[in-house]
């Protein structure tokens, strides 16, 4: 899982913390399809911290999370049965 920056200084700080926290986190120069000079291409911080944690950060520095194709996406639980609005017995 990667997540993009824009500055350096907001990418190795997303990248500090994650590895404070105990995860693996490298810092890497990110080419975009059609980007030809190369002070324009963003930072990528590639980790193996869980999604939330990455996400966290792309929000705080103002960058964006870019999921692998094999990174599977949980999906959110579903209750089992309809949620009791009255109290039992009335």
């Amino acid at each position: 899982m990667r997540g993009i920056f824009f500055e350096e200084d907001d990418a190795r700080a997303a990248a500090l913390a994650l590895v404070r926290g105990g995860f693996e986190a490298t810092v890497v120069r990110d080419r975009l399809a059609g980007e030809d000079d190369d002070e324009d291409h963003p930072w990528a911080v590639v980790t193996d911290a869980p999604m939330i944690q990455l996400e966290m950060l792309v929000e705080t520095y103002d960058g964006w999370l870019d999921l692998d194709e094999e990174t599977p996406v949980e999906p959110l639980p579903l209750p089992d049965e309809p949620k009791k609005v009255k109290r039992p017995g009335t």
